[in-house]
């Protein structure tokens, strides 16, 4: 079973990170790279986008608060505890 929404991966106690994926370069430009990454908090992201907010677009509506860039990296972590399987039968 794919988890594609907020709302599934908060019902599944999925944990989202981001971090900041800004290089050491903008354009021939030589910067600090930007090293920002922490955890998002689910439940909030499902108030804020809802609930079918898909995954995949997640990336695309973040940005650094660092920085400002807009190129981010989100990570999704399933509970180590139990499969995704496990829990859709509990």
């Amino acid at each position: 079973m794919a988890i594609e929404s907020l709302g599934e991966a908060w019902n599944l106690s999925w944990r989202v990170h981001m971090r900041c994926g800004q290089g050491k370069r903008a354009g021939m430009k030589s910067i600090a790279e930007c090293t920002y990454g922490r955890e998002l908090d689910v439940e909030t992201l499902v108030c804020t986008r809802g609930r079918d907010f898909p995954l995949a677009w997640l990336a695309e509506r973040l940005r650094c608060p660092r920085c400002g860039s807009r190129r981010v990296v989100v990570l999704y972590e399933p509970p180590a505890t139990r499969s995704a399987a496990e829990a859709v039968e509990w």
